[in-house]
C-alpha cells in the first residue's frame, strides 16, 4: 500500500486561524501559517496606474465589474504565510478562506495548499498520500470538491478527510470522548463514539479567539488605548536604549490590512494576561483586581485590569460581549449563542443514555482558545455544578499548549501512521473508477 518506511503521509489541518502541515509519523508540525491570504487585485492597481498616467480616463473600475468574476479572480495576486503577510503592500486586502468551517474561498484554499506543499515541506504532493482534518459538520459538496481539487490538481496517489475531534480523540489515545474545540473561528463541542462523530449531537458557537480578541481590542480602545499596528510606526534610538517613536502614514493600506496588524498584537495581548476567572465575572467583584502591564510594539505601556478575566468569560456567559462598547452588533445573535458549560451539556444530553457517563468522564479540551490559563479549571467546577449527581466529571487536557494548539494535526500524524490504517486510503485507482462521490463511502 502507500505508507510504507520510505513515503510517509502528509497531514494538513487548515484551521479557522492558522494551517499545520507536516509529515504523519512526527509529534509536532513542521510548518504553521496563519489561513489568511493578501490579496491585491491586480485589476484595481493597474486602474490607479492609468488614472495617473492619463488624467481622468474612463474609470476601469466600474468596466471591470461587468466582466464575469472568473476573469477578475484570475486578475489577483495571493500572498500566503506569515512572513508574505507580514509586508506591507498598498491594496492589499486580508482574505479568509474559511468562514464557520466552510470555505469560501477556494482559490485562496489552493494557495496556502500550494504554499505548504512547494515552500514549506518541499515536497511534491503527488508522491505522498494527504491527510486532511475537515471540521465535523463538513458538507458532501465541500468533501466532493476536496477530493477532486487533490486528485485531479495535485495528482495525490491518495487521500483521506478525517473528521477534527476524531482526530483530537485519537491524539489523546481514546476511541470515545466528548471533544470540546474552542478554534480561532468557532468553537464546537462533539461527541466521538468509537471513533466515529455523532453528528446529530454536534453543537457549535461562533465564539473562538478571534472574537474574544475583537471584543478586547474594542475594549481597550474604548479606554482610550489604541493598539498601533507595527507597520504604522519607525522606532529611533536617540540615546543608547531610549526610542523615539515616529508615525508613518500610508495611505493606500486597506481596512482589513490595518484590522490583522491590530488583531496580531491583540491576541498577543489576550494570550499573555487574560485567565479565565474561577467564578462568573461580576463587575464590583474585579472592580479592584490588580493591573497587569503590557508593552505595545511601540513602547508605550498599557495597564489591563479586570479585562483579564471579563475577556475570557464571554465563552462561558456570551451576553458580556454586549457590555463591551463597539461590539453592539452582537446583540443580533446573542439569546441563540450558549455558554461552553450549556453546549456541553445539550450536547451529552442528545446522546445515547448508554454512553453518556463516558462523556461526562472523558471532556477533552482543544484547540488555541482552550490553552488559556485556568480554562479546563473553571469548566470542570462549572460543569460539576450543571450535571447529574451520578455523572464523574473529568475535563481532560494535554500537558503542553502545543499539543492542546495541535491536537487535530498530531492525531491525524498518529492516525497516518498507523499499519492497521493503510487500507483505508482513498486511493487514485478508487477515485478514477468511481468518481468524487465515492468519498462519502471511504470516509464516513
Amino acid at each position: 500500500m502507500y505508507g510504507g518506511d520510505e513515503v510517509s503521509a502528509i497531514v494538513l489541518d487548515l484551521g479557522s486561524h492558522t494551517c499545520k502541515a507536516g509529515y504523519a509519523g512526527e509529534d509536532a508540525p513542521k510548518a504553521v501559517f496563519p489561513s489568511v491570504v493578501g490579496s491585491i487585485d491586480q485589476m484595481e492597481v493597474d486602474a490607479t496606474e492609468m488614472e495617473n498616467n492619463s488624467g481622468p480616463a474612463v474609470d476601469p473600475k466600474n468596466n471591470s465589474k461587468s466582466l464575469d468574476s472568473e476573469k477578475a479572480k484570475g486578475k489577483r495576486k495571493l500572498y500566503v504565510g506569515s512572513q508574505a503577510l507580514g509586508y506591507r503592500r498598498d491594496h492589499m486586502e486580508v482574505l479568509s478562506s474559511i468562514k464557520d468551517g466552510v470555505v469560501v474561498d477556494w482559490d485562496a484554499v489552493e494557495g496556502i495548499w500550494d504554499h505548504a506543499f512547494r515552500e514549506c515541506l518541499l515536497v511534491d504532493p503527488k508522491e505522498h498520500p494527504i491527510l486532511l482534518a475537515e471540521p465535523s459538520s463538513n458538507t458532501q459538496q465541500q468533501r466532493e470538491r476536496t477530493a477532486e481539487l487533490m486528485f485531479e490538481k495535485y495528482k495525490v496517489p491518495a487521500l483521506f478527510l478525517a473528521k477534527n475531534a476524531v482526530l483530537t480523540s485519537f491524539a489523546s489515545g481514546r476511541a470515545t470522548s466528548l471533544v470540546v474545540d474552542s478554534g480561532g473561528g468557532s468553537t464546537t463541542v462533539a461527541p466521538v463514539h468509537d471513533g466515529y462523530v455523532l453528528q446529530k449531537a454536534v453543537s457549535s458557537s461562533p465564539i473562538g479567539g478571534e472574537f474574544l480578541t475583537d471584543c478586547l481590542t474594542k475594549s481597550l480602545e474604548s479606554k482610550g488605548m489604541m493598539i498601533k499596528p507595527r507597520y504604522s510606526f519607525k522606532r529611533r534610538e536617540t540615546r543608547p536604549g531610549e526610542f523615539q517613536v515616529v508615525d508613518v502614514d500610508f495611505p493606500n493600506t486597506t481596512e482589513s490590512y490595518r484590522l490583522y496588524a491590530q488583531r496580531i498584537i491583540a491576541s498577543d495581548i489576550k494570550e499573555c494576561v487574560c485567565r479565565a476567572p474561577d467564578t462568573p465575572y461580576d463587575e464590583i467583584a474585579y472592580s479592584n483586581i490588580p493591573m497587569t502591564s503590557y508593552e505595545l510594539p511601540d513602547g508605550q505601556t498599557i495597564e489591563i485590569g479586570a479585562d483579564r478575566f471579563k475577556i475570557p468569560d464571554i465563552l462561558f456567559n456570551p451576553s458580556l460581549a454586549q457590555t463591551i462598547p463597539g461590539m453592539e452588533h452582537f446583540a443580533e445573535i446573542a439569546p441563540t449563542v450558549r455558554g461552553l458549560p450549556q453546549m456541553v451539556i445539550e450536547s451529552i444530553n442528545k446522546c445515547d443514555v448508554d454512553i453518556r457517563r463516558e462523556l461526562f468522564s472523558s471532556i477533552m479540551l482543544a484547540g488555541g482558545t482552550a490553552s488559556m490559563q485556568q480554562l479546563k479549571e473553571r469548566l470542570e467546577k462549572d460543569m460539576l455544578e450543571e450535571s447529574p449527581q451520578a455523572a464523574r466529571v473529568k475535563v481532560l487536557v494535554a500537558g503542553n499548549s502545543t499539543e492542546r494548539r495541535f491536537s487535530v494535526w498530531i492525531g491525524g500524524s498518529i492516525l497516518a501512521s498507523l499499519g492497521s490504517f493503510q487500507q483505508m486510503w482513498f486511493s487514485k485507482a478508487e477515485y478514477e473508477e468511481h468518481g468524487a462521490s465515492y468519498i462519502q463511502r471511504k470516509c464516513p
